[in-house]
């Protein structure tokens, strides 16, 4: 679908139906996950996962930083019709990824224990969740070069096969968690190994573009290596900082929890992290819909369009954040029966958590997607200061003090002030770059 000659809504639809769908899917192997080892172990088995969740966000933020920041520059060339120049920020990505996915591999074969520990496990849970990674740290590369390259499918003309590849391993990811744990009774080792095999079904198909007549990359001999590398890093840095950020916020709440409650609040925080995953996700999906149009708009200077597009995000990521608000407050015991065997305890504790945290999903999903939309915009330094505000700097601050300030059960409310917060610098900046943009003279 031409986006600089087509109608606005119906490609930015199209984008955002197939994109819904591939940062859905991309989100069923740890929601998956977490459902059947939670059903097959009870709330120890959910807590083991929860420990494991920021190693997820570490892989797939590496694969956002190199990918989203080697598209976004691949498409900027496209749209001047540089085609040999854009080339070069492809294989650049390419060589900065697998360097990535060494130093991860190191990081899981040397220092499991230390990172699980740091992560939050404790000696009950550590077992458990080195038993599920056993199959995940052979399978390191098909996860992250997955992420990085469906971000170029997408730019490329191909969104439906990202989607297709990213679908096919989530439907051999929830068919294998089953049979492997269930049927053949292999417990949380066989969800490690049902989720390998999802990456590697993913990671095949995604490769067939290559092959294919729509297919406009390819390998060159880059050069200016580094400064390229640079260049990647500063314009992916925003959206990989979203996704680390989560995982950062991951550790501490792990930390916290563990070290204020227990096992069983733990369990419960894995449900919250699994939903707001999620949601998260279908935020991605949003930015990562309209950033192939925002990045051609804003290259071909077409500023009627750029606004056409930013309303009917909005209105998504809106919709988004209402739907999962509600949802949870309306029904919290029913995430609780989804993703584990609970406990009586757990039952009586989760309603009140999970309402309480769901209140943020209300801006979360807007937040990410303004990180989408400055990046866009080649405005890194103001979708950096989103995502470090709302990823670390308020949210981490309130997480630690909220407790010795205000009592143990004011940690689920840290959420919410963030990204309250969080919101209000963004649609501040927000009005100020569209005003600027509205004072330039654009081609319309």
């Amino acid at each position: 679908m031409k986006i600089l000659s087509g109608n606005v809504k119906k490609i930015y639809l199209n984008y955002l139906f197939l994109a819904l769908g591939s940062a859905m899917i991309s989100s069923i192997y740890s929601l998956v996950d977490m459902a059947i080892v939670g059903k097959y172990y009870g709330p120890e088995g959910t807590a083991s996962l929860v420990v494991v969740a920021p190693i997820w966000n570490i892989i797939y933020s590496l694969g956002l930083l190199t990918g989203i920041g080697g598209a976004t520059l691949f498409s900027l060339k496209s749209a001047n019709n540089n085609q040999e120049n854009k080339n070069e920020y492809f294989t650049v990505s390419l060589l900065f990824s697998l360097l990535l996915i060494i130093i991860v591999s190191i990081g899981l074969f040397y220092f499991e224990d230390q990172l699980l520990i740091f992560f939050g496990a404790n000696s009950d849970l550590i077992k458990l969740s080195k038993t599920y990674l056993l199959p995940i740290k052979f399978t390191i590369p098909f996860f992250l070069l997955n992420q990085m390259l469906t971000a170029f499918l997408r730019i490329d003309n191909n969104p439906s096969l990202a989607t297709i590849s990213v679908l096919s391993g989530g439907i051999i990811n929830i068919i294998g968690d089953y049979f492997f744990v269930f049927t053949l009774d292999m417990g949380i080792l066989g969800a490690g190994i049902a989720t390998s095999l999802g990456a590697l079904i993913s990671i095949l198909i995604t490769l067939t573009h290559f092959f294919s007549k729509k297919n406009t990359i390819k390998l060159v001999i880059p050069t200016k290596i580094f400064k390229k590398a640079y260049l990647i890093f500063i314009t992916g840095f925003s959206t990989f900082f979203v996704d680390i950020a989560m995982g950062i916020l991951t550790i501490i709440f792990n930390r916290q929890i563990s070290k204020y409650l227990g096992n069983d609040h733990l369990s419960v925080y894995g449900i919250i992290v699994n939903i707001s995953t999620f949601v998260q996700c279908l935020a991605y999906g949003v930015g990562q819909a309209s950033q192939p149009l925002f990045t051609t708009y804003y290259g071909t200077k077409k500023i009627k369009l750029i606004n056409k597009t930013l309303k009917y995000a909005i209105n998504s990521v809106i919709l988004i954040g209402l739907i999962w608000t509600i949802s949870c407050i309306i029904s919290p015991n029913f995430f609780v029966y989804l993703f584990m065997k609970p406990t009586n305890n757990v039952l009586e504790i989760a309603p009140k958590i999970i309402r309480i945290y769901s209140l943020s999903f209300l801006l979360l999903s807007f937040n990410i997607f303004s990180t989408y939309y400055f990046q866009s915009l080649i405005k890194p330094k103001i979708a950096f200061i989103i995502s470090f505000l709302r990823g670390c700097l308020i949210s981490g601050l309130f997480i630690l003090i909220f407790p010795i300030l205000f009592g143990v059960d004011s940690i689920w409310w840290s959420m919410l002030i963030s990204e309250l917060l969080v919101g209000i610098f963004t649609i501040f900046n927000l009005i100020i770059s569209q005003n600027k943009m509205n004072n330039i003279q654009f081609i319309y």
